[in-house]
């Protein structure tokens, strides 16, 4: 196992090959440069002259978005009044949490400024041709769907009513029909009697006109045997 001394002796030893190595890339890099700076005609002055414009430009760059930034934040804060407590004279822009003698206020518009009142009641003016244009033109949509509803039901009642005629005239057609077929079946059951009864009463006839022929019949024969 090695010592604290040879560790420390292996350390010193690798920071001095770390060191070296640095110095050798360093020493290659100054090189190169000079070897630009030869190339370009350039000397430390020009080098040293634009890096210091540079740092100038950034610092100012820095100042002025920190100016801007503040302009506009300071612009923020001062937002133009628009309500005032006429007790205190204290005012509030109408934005951010409002203050403690406005806060619970349902109509505020008894604190706004001359300014933001007038500005309250021009929008107000502008406000109300659009809604009475609104309702007018929900008013007669309504109309409208009424008198398209009374016309559907008035149509519907008139086709309930047109079919109801239509069903009474059929079944007092069939009643009629039906009646004229009664009346015919006893009309033709009255004369299938008397055709009848016509037949049985010529059956008698015939029978009493054979009659005479049978008496003369008998008549022979009994002078027949009596001879």
């Amino acid at each position: 196992m090695a010592t604290l001394e040879q560790i420390q002796a292996r350390m010193k030893k690798l920071q001095a090959q770390a060191e070296a190595l640095l110095a050798k890339r360093a020493q290659a890099a100054v090189d190169q440069i000079r070897e630009l700076m030869i190339k370009h005609g350039l000397t430390t002055e020009d080098i040293e002259a634009r890096a210091k414009a540079r740092r100038e430009a950034k610092a100012a760059g820095r100042r002025l978005v920190n100016g801007v930034s503040k302009a506009a934040k300071s612009a923020k804060g001062k937002m133009p009044a628009k309500y005032r407590d006429p007790k205190t004279g204290a005012t509030w822009s109408g934005h951010a949490r409002p203050p403690a003698w406005i806060k619970d206020v349902k109509d505020r518009s008894r604190f706004l400024i001359n300014g933001a009142a007038s500005a309250a009641h021009e929008v107000a003016s502008a406000t109300r041709p659009a809604a009475k244009a609104r309702k007018a033109a929900a008013k007669k949509a309504s109309a409208v769907k009424a008198v398209a509803k009374k016309t559907v039901k008035k149509t519907v009642v008139k086709a309930a009513a047109v079919k109801k005629t239509a069903a009474k005239k059929v079944g007092a057609t069939k009643v009629t029909a039906k009646k004229a077929v009664a009346k015919k079946a006893s009309a033709a059951k009255p004369r299938a009697a008397s055709s009848a009864g016509v037949k049985k009463a010529g059956r008698p006839k015939a029978a009493a006109k054979k009659s005479p022929g049978r008496k003369a019949a008998s008549q022979a024969a009994a002078s027949t045997a009596a001879v």
